[in-house]
């Protein structure tokens, strides 16, 4: 029934259409060329104020050059700052009609100054030209480039030339001199070596780049070169690359460039750029308007047409009355039939996604996976919630951290605010933090899943068998370091920083996970808005600590570091007595035998102690925490002897109470 009912629409539509074929005609449309051209010699004066917008840390200098970053700023050594300057105005680089790309050349000057020529490890972090969407969006600092952040799905489309001074392994950087050629995303789809051309972005000269796309045969020409030597003979990049994909029929052009912890000064000096577009003008013809005119009186030729119109659409209203009604019967008719029989309803068709994109998982999907929460699949339980060990129907192994109800209920936990904290987590990936594959918040259920990391936890490995080396201690300490500096950076916190939330990968790479979505206390809410980031700087110390001296922050230590009379003094109470007796060697892990460093875990050892020290004392943030840890940067010294108030933590509760003087939330 369902196939006739389509047989007869569609003969009907095609009835209809050829009916009024000899009535209607087709507009003529006439095909232009829309330009669009600007030049910038230099940024001083009236015309660029008006033409550019400037974001981040950007600047024009008093010689007519755009600075990113901004030699003005008040961070000092201008280290993590992102800057954009686009053209004020949208310029059209796509027809939707045609699916054309427009063409485009842009050429413009540029100079990378590196701020201290001494160092090895310069540059710092790229530059780029690029296509944006909007005007207003300033993207990541360090080796992101300023292009994109987190705000950015995968409905933001970009496309970008970056000439990348720092090698980036994670996003596949061939080395630290190098044009990567950016389709929506910071990771390149191309990247070219221009150390094979003589080229060398960070040798302080004036270099000039010729950028040719011919939009109908999607053809992309790169060159670059020394501006003194002129127009390049041999292009470093010359073939086809189709970006209709990426492309809106309005965007922005401009540049965006970062600096992480190496810096370097993006100059930009001058820029000329040329779009054309082909576009459609729709012109009415003098016959299509006399069609338009009706006269009062006298047949204007169109009565009989209409009247045969109007009889068909009748009749095809009756038609379709007439199949509704046979469909109806038959369907109800098969249905008795078929009463005993189990009626499997087709899933619903979602829209296809990236594979590794977090979504929301339905309480069937996780049962599955964990055996019904199977007790066997159980790997860890406290009053808060249940985790489980779990495996997907695509064969991808997961942890899922079940919400006990009893608690959000007993405590007054908001748990629409959870799941709005668990979603905002979902989105951010850092080659540090443990990814979250999704979530569940069916019914009165709330749950997260995470990816499942193979090593296990660093407990398992500071006092489980076998000896983890200083080395390798350092390491996953500057890893966690850097997960929790990026988390800060996108104004949220972790809140459950502990060993027991640090996991261990293959190649013993710290990665941060377990995500303390839940505060204790009826003070949740006002705690987590005074202090989250620096209760995880706090805690972030007394775990360093635990890496360094090999034992529990809440237990005695191991036999072979340990005291009789200290077996009870908890973690942070027994470093900071052996601080004041300058005795900070006795805290570090005798069990690492001739491989340690022993000035360097001293150091460490001072770092962590730093961390817990009061926010307005000298607790630092956790970028200059990473800046100590790589010993950049001299450490602080610390009081004499243990300050009064150690907050917000204690051995039992790991908040306030009275065993210690509490700063007020205030």
């Amino acid at each position: 029934m369902a196939s006739f009912t389509i047989f007869l629409l569609t003969f009907i539509i095609f009835f209809l259409h050829f009916a009024k074929a000899d009535h209607e005609k087709p507009d003529d449309g006439t095909a232009i060329n829309v330009t669009k051209h600007f030049s910038f010699p230099d940024f001083n004066g009236p015309k660029a104020a008006h033409s550019l917008m400037l974001l981040g840390s950007s600047n024009v200098d008093e010689t007519g050059r755009i600075q990113i970053p901004d030699k003005n700023t008040k961070n000092v050594d201008l280290k993590h700052l992102a800057g954009r300057a686009m053209y004020a105005y949208p310029v059209r680089v796509f027809d939707p009609v045609t699916r054309t790309p427009a063409s485009f050349e842009t050429t413009f000057s540029f100079q990378l100054e590196t701020i201290q020529p001494n160092v090895s490890s310069v540059g710092g972090s790229g530059f780029t030209f690029m296509l944006a969407p909007d005007e207003f969006t300033i993207g990541r600092e360090g080796p992101w480039l300023g292009m994109l952040n987190d705000a950015c799905d995968e409905e933001y489309k970009a496309v970008g030339i970056e000439f990348d001074t720092r090698e980036n392994v994670e996003f596949g950087d061939p080395n630290d001199n190098h044009i990567g050629i950016n389709l929506g995303s910071i990771v390149s789809t191309i990247t070219i070596n221009v150390s094979e051309f003589g080229v060398d972005l960070k040798n302080g000269e004036i270099q000039r780049a010729w950028i040719n796309y011919h939009g109908e045969n999607r053809f992309l020409d790169i060159r670059l070169g020394t501006d003194n030597f002129g127009y390049p003979s041999k292009p470093v990049f010359s073939r086809e690359l189709d970006i209709s994909e990426y492309l809106n029929e309005y965007m922005f052009v401009g540049f965006s460039a970062s600096t992480g912890n190496f810096t370097e000064i993006h100059n930009l000096i001058s820029w000329n750029f040329t779009s054309t577009s082909r576009a459609a003008l729709r012109v009415p013809s003098l016959e299509t308007c006399e069609s338009k005119i009706k006269k009062e009186n006298g047949d204007g030729g169109g009565g009989d047409g209409r009247t045969l119109e109007g009889f068909f659409i009748f009749m095809s209203v009756v038609l379709l009355a007439v199949v509704a009604f046979v469909s109806l019967y038959y369907n109800r008719k098969r249905g008795k039939e078929k009463s005993n029989e189990v009626a499997m309803l087709p899933a619903v068709k979602e829209r296809p996604r990236p594979p590794n994109k977090p979504r929301r998982f339905t309480i069937s999907e996780i049962s599955t996976a964990t055996r019904c929460f199977d007790e066997l699949h159980k790997v860890a339980s406290d009053e808060r919630s249940d985790t489980y060990r779990g495996t997907l129907l695509n064969g991808c192994q997961v942890v899922v951290k079940r919400f006990s109800v009893a608690y959000f209920k007993s405590h007054g936990v908001n748990r629409r605010h959870v799941c709005k904290e668990i979603k905002a987590i979902s989105k951010l990936r850092h080659p540090n933090l443990v990814p979250v594959r999704g979530w569940c918040f069916d019914h009165q259920e709330t749950m997260v899943v995470y990816d499942y990391v193979q090593n296990g936890v660093l407990d398992d490995w500071l006092y489980g068998i076998g000896i983890l080396p200083w080395s390798r201690r350092l390491k996953v300490v500057r890893d966690v370091a850097q997960a929790l500096s990026y988390l800060h950076s996108q104004k949220l916190a972790h809140k459950n920083v502990k060993t027991s939330s640090v996991f261990v990968d293959v190649s013993v790479r710290g990665l941060l996970g377990d995500f303390g979505f839940v505060m204790s206390g009826a003070e949740s809410n006002r705690f987590e808005e005074a202090v989250s980031q620096p209760t995880d700087v706090f805690e972030f110390g007394v775990l360093i600590l635990e890496v360094v001296a090999g034992r529990s922050r809440y237990g005695s230590r191991t036999e072979s570091n340990s005291e009789s009379d200290e077996l009870d003094l908890d973690l942070l109470h027994w470093a900071w007595t052996k601080h004041e007796m300058n005795e900070k060697k006795k805290v570090v892990d005798g069990r690492m035998g001739s491989v340690l460093n022993i000035d360097q875990a001293v150091q460490v050892v001072e770092i962590g102690l730093l961390c817990t020290l009061k926010e307005n004392a000298g607790r630092p943030s956790m970028l200059k925490v990473i800046e100590y840890l790589n010993f950049e940067t001299e450490i602080p010294e610390l009081p004499s002897n243990r300050p009064m108030a150690l907050f917000p933590y204690t051995s039992t509760t790991q908040l306030c109470n009275s065993s210690y003087m509490c700063a007020s939330f205030k």
